[in-house]
Protein backbone atom coordinates (compact mmCIF):
# COMPACT_ATOMS: atom_id res chain seq x y z
CA UNK A 1 0.00 0.00 0.00
CA UNK A 2 1.34 3.45 -1.03
CA UNK A 3 1.66 6.06 1.57
CA UNK A 4 -0.41 9.12 -0.27
CA UNK A 5 1.27 11.59 2.25
CA UNK A 6 3.04 11.24 5.59
CA UNK A 7 2.00 14.23 7.01
CA UNK A 8 -2.28 13.57 5.46
CA UNK A 9 -3.31 11.85 8.85
CA UNK A 10 -1.63 14.70 11.30
CA UNK A 11 -3.22 17.02 8.78
CA UNK A 12 -6.78 15.84 9.29
CA UNK A 13 -6.60 15.53 12.94
CA UNK A 14 -5.52 18.92 13.46
CA UNK A 15 -8.09 20.62 11.16
CA UNK A 16 -10.68 18.18 13.44
CA UNK A 17 -8.99 19.27 16.82
CA UNK A 18 -9.54 22.48 15.68
CA UNK A 19 -13.13 22.45 15.38
CA UNK A 20 -15.00 24.37 17.78
CA UNK A 21 -12.02 26.57 18.85
CA UNK A 22 -12.06 30.61 18.55
CA UNK A 23 -9.58 33.00 18.84
CA UNK A 24 -11.69 35.17 21.32
CA UNK A 25 -11.15 31.91 23.50
CA UNK A 26 -7.39 31.14 25.21
CA UNK A 27 -7.28 27.78 23.63
CA UNK A 28 -8.23 28.87 20.37
CA UNK A 29 -5.74 31.55 20.57
CA UNK A 30 -2.87 29.39 21.91
CA UNK A 31 -4.00 26.81 18.69
CA UNK A 32 -4.05 29.70 16.53
CA UNK A 33 -0.32 30.38 17.68
CA UNK A 34 1.25 27.58 17.38
CA UNK A 35 3.19 26.51 14.43
CA UNK A 36 0.67 25.55 11.51
CA UNK A 37 0.58 21.81 10.36
CA UNK A 38 3.12 20.84 7.34
CA UNK A 39 1.27 20.88 3.91
CA UNK A 40 0.90 17.55 2.66
CA UNK A 41 3.28 16.66 -0.01
CA UNK A 42 2.02 17.01 -3.87
CA UNK A 43 2.56 13.57 -5.28
CA UNK A 44 3.83 12.83 -8.59
CA UNK A 45 1.19 11.88 -11.53
CA UNK A 46 2.59 8.24 -11.27
CA UNK A 47 2.34 8.02 -7.67
CA UNK A 48 -1.39 9.69 -7.37
CA UNK A 49 -2.26 7.22 -10.00
CA UNK A 50 -1.01 3.96 -8.19
CA UNK A 51 -3.13 4.55 -5.00
CA UNK A 52 -6.13 2.90 -3.90
CA UNK A 53 -9.43 4.70 -3.97
CA UNK A 54 -9.40 5.32 -0.33
CA UNK A 55 -5.87 6.37 -0.31
CA UNK A 56 -6.94 8.99 -2.83
CA UNK A 57 -9.78 9.75 -1.17
CA UNK A 58 -7.61 10.18 2.08
CA UNK A 59 -4.77 12.57 -0.12
CA UNK A 60 -7.67 14.51 -1.61
CA UNK A 61 -9.07 15.21 1.50
CA UNK A 62 -5.95 16.36 3.10
CA UNK A 63 -5.55 18.69 -0.11
CA UNK A 64 -8.47 20.02 0.20
CA UNK A 65 -8.22 21.09 3.95
CA UNK A 66 -4.73 22.61 2.92
CA UNK A 67 -6.41 24.79 0.69
CA UNK A 68 -9.11 25.74 2.86
CA UNK A 69 -6.55 27.10 5.30
CA UNK A 70 -6.18 31.10 4.81
CA UNK A 71 -2.58 31.90 4.24
CA UNK A 72 -1.42 34.54 5.61
CA UNK A 73 0.74 36.68 3.51
CA UNK A 74 2.84 39.63 4.68
CA UNK A 75 1.48 42.33 3.07
CA UNK A 76 2.90 46.00 3.68
CA UNK A 77 0.04 46.84 5.85
CA UNK A 78 0.61 43.89 7.95
CA UNK A 79 4.19 44.90 8.21
CA UNK A 80 3.64 48.04 9.14
CA UNK A 81 1.12 47.04 12.12
CA UNK A 82 3.61 45.01 13.67
CA UNK A 83 6.11 47.17 13.28
CA UNK A 84 4.34 49.94 15.15
CA UNK A 85 2.61 48.00 17.22
CA UNK A 86 5.95 46.69 18.51
CA UNK A 87 7.21 50.04 18.87
CA UNK A 88 4.39 51.47 20.87
CA UNK A 89 4.61 48.04 23.76
CA UNK A 90 8.02 49.08 23.82
CA UNK A 91 6.99 52.74 24.53
CA UNK A 92 4.26 51.30 26.99
CA UNK A 93 6.32 49.46 29.08
CA UNK A 94 7.29 51.59 31.88
CA UNK A 95 4.34 54.39 30.96
CA UNK A 96 1.66 54.60 34.07
CA UNK A 97 -0.71 56.44 32.27
CA UNK A 98 -1.79 57.67 28.74
CA UNK A 99 -0.40 54.85 27.27
CA UNK A 100 -0.86 55.52 23.93
CA UNK A 101 -2.44 52.44 20.71
CA UNK A 102 -3.42 51.73 17.76
CA UNK A 103 -6.26 51.46 15.24
CA UNK A 104 -6.49 49.80 12.27
CA UNK A 105 -9.46 50.91 10.44
CA UNK A 106 -10.53 50.18 6.74
CA UNK A 107 -13.40 48.79 4.52
CA UNK A 108 -14.56 44.80 4.96
CA UNK A 109 -11.93 42.37 3.33
CA UNK A 110 -8.78 44.76 3.34
CA UNK A 111 -7.04 42.39 5.92
CA UNK A 112 -7.63 44.40 9.55
CA UNK A 113 -8.22 41.45 11.13
CA UNK A 114 -4.93 39.55 9.88
CA UNK A 115 -3.22 42.05 10.19
CA UNK A 116 -3.57 42.47 14.27
CA UNK A 117 -3.55 39.07 14.91
CA UNK A 118 -0.53 38.76 13.60
CA UNK A 119 0.78 41.26 15.41
CA UNK A 120 -0.56 39.21 18.30
CA UNK A 121 0.69 36.07 17.61
CA UNK A 122 4.21 38.08 17.42
CA UNK A 123 3.69 39.48 20.52
CA UNK A 124 3.25 35.70 21.86
CA UNK A 125 6.27 33.81 20.67
CA UNK A 126 8.49 36.53 21.37
CA UNK A 127 7.62 36.60 25.11
CA UNK A 128 7.04 32.84 24.97
CA UNK A 129 10.64 33.05 23.54
CA UNK A 130 11.93 35.73 26.15
CA UNK A 131 9.47 33.36 29.10
CA UNK A 132 10.75 29.75 28.16
CA UNK A 133 9.80 28.41 31.27
CA UNK A 134 6.98 30.56 32.26
CA UNK A 135 3.95 28.45 32.11
CA UNK A 136 0.86 31.15 33.77
CA UNK A 137 1.50 34.02 31.05
CA UNK A 138 -1.50 35.26 29.08
CA UNK A 139 0.70 38.23 26.75
CA UNK A 140 -2.04 38.63 24.52
CA UNK A 141 -5.85 39.06 24.98
CA UNK A 142 -7.86 38.94 21.61
CA UNK A 143 -12.06 39.79 21.95
CA UNK A 144 -14.62 41.01 19.57
CA UNK A 145 -17.14 43.61 20.13
CA UNK A 146 -20.55 41.89 20.26
CA UNK A 147 -22.95 43.65 17.89
CA UNK A 148 -25.22 45.75 20.30
CA UNK A 149 -22.89 45.53 22.65
CA UNK A 150 -23.34 46.95 26.55
CA UNK A 151 -20.26 47.47 29.11
CA UNK A 152 -21.10 43.96 30.75
CA UNK A 153 -21.20 41.88 27.63
CA UNK A 154 -17.75 43.64 26.69
CA UNK A 155 -16.30 42.57 30.48
CA UNK A 156 -17.84 39.24 29.94
CA UNK A 157 -15.63 38.77 26.53
CA UNK A 158 -12.23 39.41 28.51
CA UNK A 159 -13.36 37.04 31.42
CA UNK A 160 -14.17 34.56 28.23
CA UNK A 161 -10.86 34.32 26.77
CA UNK A 162 -8.90 34.41 30.35
CA UNK A 163 -11.34 31.01 31.33
CA UNK A 164 -13.08 33.33 34.04
CA UNK A 165 -16.77 32.39 34.76
CA UNK A 166 -18.95 34.22 34.14
CA UNK A 167 -22.50 33.46 35.77
CA UNK A 168 -25.78 35.39 35.43
CA UNK A 169 -25.16 36.92 38.87
CA UNK A 170 -22.02 38.36 38.11
CA UNK A 171 -22.44 42.20 38.01
CA UNK A 172 -19.93 44.39 35.42
CA UNK A 173 -17.72 45.42 38.87
CA UNK A 174 -16.77 41.63 39.57
CA UNK A 175 -15.98 41.13 36.16
CA UNK A 176 -14.18 43.94 35.29
CA UNK A 177 -11.77 43.23 39.27
CA UNK A 178 -11.25 40.24 37.79
CA UNK A 179 -10.48 40.83 34.25
CA UNK A 180 -7.87 43.25 35.23
CA UNK A 181 -6.55 40.92 38.35
CA UNK A 182 -5.82 38.16 35.84
CA UNK A 183 -4.16 40.10 33.22
CA UNK A 184 -2.48 41.79 35.87
CA UNK A 185 -1.12 38.42 37.34
CA UNK A 186 -0.40 36.64 34.00
CA UNK A 187 1.77 39.79 32.24
CA UNK A 188 -0.69 40.61 29.86
CA UNK A 189 1.21 43.10 27.48
CA UNK A 190 -0.89 43.44 24.61
CA UNK A 191 -4.86 43.75 24.37
CA UNK A 192 -6.30 43.46 20.83
CA UNK A 193 -10.13 44.54 20.38
CA UNK A 194 -11.59 43.60 17.31
CA UNK A 195 -15.39 44.86 15.24
CA UNK A 196 -14.77 47.98 17.07
CA UNK A 197 -17.36 49.72 14.64
CA UNK A 198 -19.89 47.80 16.91
CA UNK A 199 -19.88 50.68 18.75
CA UNK A 200 -21.69 53.59 18.46
CA UNK A 201 -21.18 56.73 20.82
CA UNK A 202 -24.47 58.23 20.00
CA UNK A 203 -26.32 55.37 22.26
CA UNK A 204 -25.93 55.04 26.44
CA UNK A 205 -24.48 51.58 25.67
CA UNK A 206 -22.01 52.59 22.89
CA UNK A 207 -21.02 55.66 25.77
CA UNK A 208 -20.41 52.81 28.40
CA UNK A 209 -18.37 50.26 26.03
CA UNK A 210 -16.55 53.00 25.17
CA UNK A 211 -15.92 53.88 29.40
CA UNK A 212 -15.62 49.99 29.68
CA UNK A 213 -12.58 50.05 27.68
CA UNK A 214 -11.01 53.02 28.09
CA UNK A 215 -10.93 52.28 31.84
CA UNK A 216 -9.51 48.49 31.15
CA UNK A 217 -6.63 50.18 29.21
CA UNK A 218 -5.91 52.63 33.02
CA UNK A 219 -6.25 49.62 34.64
CA UNK A 220 -4.38 46.82 32.44
CA UNK A 221 -0.57 47.49 31.93
CA UNK A 222 -1.03 46.56 27.70
CA UNK A 223 -0.91 48.16 24.94
CA UNK A 224 -4.37 48.20 23.12
CA UNK A 225 -4.81 47.73 19.72
CA UNK A 226 -8.33 48.01 18.08
CA UNK A 227 -9.61 47.44 14.75
CA UNK A 228 -12.73 48.17 12.91
CA UNK A 229 -14.71 48.92 9.69
CA UNK A 230 -13.86 52.64 8.56
CA UNK A 231 -13.88 53.96 12.20
CA UNK A 232 -12.14 57.20 10.91
CA UNK A 233 -15.48 57.98 9.49
CA UNK A 234 -17.79 56.64 12.53
CA UNK A 235 -18.56 58.63 15.63
CA UNK A 236 -15.97 56.88 17.28
CA UNK A 237 -13.18 59.77 17.03
CA UNK A 238 -15.95 62.74 17.82
CA UNK A 239 -16.86 64.56 21.18
CA UNK A 240 -15.58 64.24 24.05
CA UNK A 241 -14.83 60.79 24.28
CA UNK A 242 -13.67 60.33 21.06
CA UNK A 243 -11.26 63.37 21.18
CA UNK A 244 -9.56 60.81 24.07
CA UNK A 245 -9.17 58.20 22.32
CA UNK A 246 -8.54 60.08 18.92
CA UNK A 247 -5.52 62.06 21.33
CA UNK A 248 -4.09 58.45 22.00
CA UNK A 249 -4.30 56.16 19.42
CA UNK A 250 -2.47 56.04 15.82
CA UNK A 251 -4.49 55.47 12.83
CA UNK A 252 -3.09 52.55 10.37
CA UNK A 253 -5.81 52.87 7.44
CA UNK A 254 -6.22 49.66 5.24
CA UNK A 255 -7.50 49.97 1.82
CA UNK A 256 -7.92 48.43 -1.70
CA UNK A 257 -4.66 47.02 -3.38
CA UNK A 258 -4.23 48.78 -6.60
CA UNK A 259 -2.61 47.02 -9.50
CA UNK A 260 1.44 46.80 -9.36
CA UNK A 261 4.33 45.25 -7.67
CA UNK A 262 3.08 44.19 -4.87
CA UNK A 263 -0.37 43.24 -6.15
CA UNK A 264 1.62 41.24 -8.79
CA UNK A 265 3.31 39.45 -5.34
CA UNK A 266 0.23 38.43 -3.62
CA UNK A 267 -0.78 36.34 -6.58
CA UNK A 268 2.46 34.66 -7.15
CA UNK A 269 2.50 33.72 -3.41
CA UNK A 270 -0.68 32.45 -3.45
CA UNK A 271 -0.09 30.22 -6.83
CA UNK A 272 2.70 29.05 -5.02
CA UNK A 273 1.01 27.61 -2.60
CA UNK A 274 -1.17 25.11 -4.80
CA UNK A 275 -1.43 21.36 -4.51
CA UNK A 276 -3.07 20.76 -8.32
CA UNK A 277 -1.69 17.63 -10.18
CA UNK A 278 -2.76 19.38 -13.78
CA UNK A 279 -1.98 23.32 -12.62
CA UNK A 280 0.51 25.21 -14.69
CA UNK A 281 2.74 27.44 -13.02
CA UNK A 282 2.07 31.23 -14.30
CA UNK A 283 -1.49 30.53 -14.81
CA UNK A 284 -2.36 33.05 -12.03
CA UNK A 285 0.57 35.35 -12.47
CA UNK A 286 -0.52 36.18 -16.03
CA UNK A 287 -4.49 36.83 -14.79
CA UNK A 288 -3.00 39.21 -12.33
CA UNK A 289 -4.43 42.37 -13.95
CA UNK A 290 -8.14 40.08 -14.58
CA UNK A 291 -7.67 38.93 -11.04
CA UNK A 292 -7.51 42.90 -9.65
CA UNK A 293 -10.53 43.36 -11.56
CA UNK A 294 -12.25 40.87 -10.49
CA UNK A 295 -11.82 41.34 -6.71
CA UNK A 296 -11.37 45.15 -6.92
CA UNK A 297 -8.19 44.91 -5.01
CA UNK A 298 -9.18 43.18 -1.80
CA UNK A 299 -7.07 40.80 -0.14
CA UNK A 300 -9.71 38.93 1.31
CA UNK A 301 -11.49 38.28 -1.93
CA UNK A 302 -8.55 37.56 -3.89
CA UNK A 303 -7.78 34.70 -1.37
CA UNK A 304 -11.20 33.34 -1.53
CA UNK A 305 -11.32 32.95 -5.38
CA UNK A 306 -8.18 31.34 -5.79
CA UNK A 307 -8.48 29.24 -2.72
CA UNK A 308 -12.40 28.15 -3.47
CA UNK A 309 -11.03 27.73 -7.58
CA UNK A 310 -8.66 24.93 -6.13
CA UNK A 311 -11.34 23.20 -4.52
CA UNK A 312 -13.71 23.09 -7.14
CA UNK A 313 -10.39 21.95 -8.87
CA UNK A 314 -9.93 18.94 -6.41
CA UNK A 315 -13.42 18.23 -5.99
CA UNK A 316 -14.11 17.96 -9.72
CA UNK A 317 -11.06 16.43 -10.77
CA UNK A 318 -10.02 18.89 -13.04
CA UNK A 319 -7.16 19.62 -10.45
CA UNK A 320 -6.24 23.12 -12.73
CA UNK A 321 -7.48 26.68 -12.09
CA UNK A 322 -7.64 28.67 -15.54
CA UNK A 323 -9.43 31.93 -16.01
CA UNK A 324 -13.08 30.12 -16.78
CA UNK A 325 -13.14 28.15 -13.33
CA UNK A 326 -12.34 31.50 -11.20
CA UNK A 327 -15.71 33.12 -12.62
CA UNK A 328 -17.76 30.57 -11.35
CA UNK A 329 -16.30 31.56 -7.96
CA UNK A 330 -18.62 33.90 -6.48
CA UNK A 331 -17.42 36.99 -4.37
CA UNK A 332 -18.85 39.62 -2.05
CA UNK A 333 -20.52 42.42 -3.06
CA UNK A 334 -17.94 44.37 -2.11
CA UNK A 335 -15.43 42.96 -4.18
CA UNK A 336 -17.98 42.31 -7.59
CA UNK A 337 -19.31 46.32 -6.95
CA UNK A 338 -16.11 48.28 -5.81
CA UNK A 339 -17.99 51.33 -7.23
CA UNK A 340 -20.40 51.10 -3.78
CA UNK A 341 -17.77 51.07 -1.45
CA UNK A 342 -16.99 54.20 0.56
CA UNK A 343 -13.40 54.88 0.16
CA UNK A 344 -11.60 55.86 3.53
CA UNK A 345 -9.49 59.11 3.85
CA UNK A 346 -5.81 58.05 4.07
CA UNK A 347 -4.13 59.00 6.68
CA UNK A 348 -0.59 60.95 6.09
CA UNK A 349 2.24 59.77 7.83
Amino acid sequence: MTDPSPRADTALETADDEAGFHLTTREGWRRFTAEPPASPRLLTADEYTALSSLEREIDDEARLDHHARLLVVATSTVRHTVTCGRRLVLLNRHAISARRGLIVSGPAGTGKTIAITQLGRSHELLDRARNPHSRDRIPVVYITVPPAATARMVAAEFARFLGLPVRRRSNITDLIEAVVGVCTDTRTGLVLVDELHNISLTSQNGADVADTLKYFSERIPATFIYAGINIERSNLLSGTRGAQIAGRFTLIPTHAFPYGTEWQGLVATLENTLLLHRHRPGTLVALDRYLHERTGGMIGALSHAIRGAAIDAILTGTEKITKKSLETIPLDYSAQNPSALVRPRVARW
